[in-house]
């Protein structure tokens, strides 16, 4: 049995990743701020059925006020899932939040995971958000990352500390980064939640500029599926992976997808484009499946359908 951190973990892809690790036994600390970038409820939500599996413990504290030498002791693996996300919001007075969170916090876990003699691997969550409007579609590791986004600048500087780390300091570092993640417990900024709640609601569908934007849509136990296996690939370490669904899809036929999941039309209201969204994302997978083995294996009308019917349980 391994003992394992896992920063972010009342968060949408966080508690997925607490709830597989409990399930094959390992023993979790589970660390979250709660803090109130979406509504704290949905986060409780997402772990209070946690405490009944063997072997869990929650801390709720900063990241940065924590004791990590004595937190690291014995730990086997982190997964660093913890972020302030949303490129939208990323912007103005917000974006000392995303430098604490996402860039101060990142080096506090490193600096203390330099000297943690036990620790096999640190998994960093990263994000497509570091590409920007790539050249390249769809795009590989060695692509140069132009973030579009104030969010998406603070993700790579988190990827350079982990690489200074694992370089200066032989830090066991793997980044991730992914690729619009969706699935239940989907947080309520992203755009599927809003979708699903506002055909429940019956209200137009909000969609940013002419709805031709295209992304690459990954589900949720497809990026638990890629953690797992950074964790434990030996050539994974110091190297970085696009973690995709395996398609790209344009948004508009999406929402057809949607009426026919929901077994009604839509209303769709266009609204103006909004900044630092990338016009599209594609990722290049096959670092990931020659390294890590990793194939996604849900596809995108499954995945929709599955978060369909938690958003319908969730808002009954």
């Amino acid at each position: 049995m391994a003992k394992i951190i896992v920063t972010g973990a009342a968060g949408f892809i966080g508690s997925h990743l607490v709830e597989t690790l409990l399930q094959q036994g390992e023993e979790v600390i589970g660390i979250d701020e709660f803090n109130d970038y979406y509504d704290p409820t949905l986060k409780r939500n997402n772990v209070e059925h946690l405490h009944r599996l063997p072997g869990f413990t929650l801390i709720e504290r900063d990241i940065q006020f924590l004791d990590w030498q004595k937190l690291l002791q014995d730990v086997d693996v982190v997964y660093h899932q913890a972020a302030q996300a949303g490129v939208r919001a990323s912007w103005g007075k917000a974006f000392r939040d995303y430098t604490e969170r996402n860039v101060n916090a990142t080096q506090v876990l490193l600096e203390a995971a330099k000297d943690a003699k036990h620790l096999k691997r640190l998994v960093f969550a990263s994000s497509s958000s570091v590409y920007g409007d790539a050249e390249t579609l769809p795009t590989h590791e060695g692509i140069s990352p132009q973030p579009v986004s104030p969010y998406g600048i603070t993700k790579l500087a988190a990827e350079f500390l982990c690489e200074l780390y694992h370089k200066n300091f032989g830090v066991p570092c793997v980044t991730l980064r992914y690729f619009t993640v969706y699935g239940p417990k989907q947080r309520p900024d992203m755009a599927f939640h809003k979708f699903f709640k506002c055909i429940l609601q019956d209200e137009a569908i909000p969609i940013y500029g002419d709805g031709q934007q295209t992304r690459e849509f990954t589900f949720v136990s497809d990026i638990i599926a890629a953690n797992l296996a950074a964790a434990t690939a030996p050539q994974a370490v110091g190297k970085i992976f696009n973690i995709g669904g395996g398609s790209r899809v344009v948004l508009a036929e999406v929402l057809d997808m949607i009426e026919e999941i929901v077994g009604k039309a839509i209303k769709r209201n266009h609204i103006e484009k909004a900044m630092g969204d990338a016009r599209h994302t594609a990722a290049d997978v096959s670092k990931a499946h020659k390294i890590l083995g990793y194939e996604p294996q849900v596809s995108l009308r499954e995945g929709l359908a599955e978060e369909w019917e938690w958003i319908k349980s969730w808002y009954s």
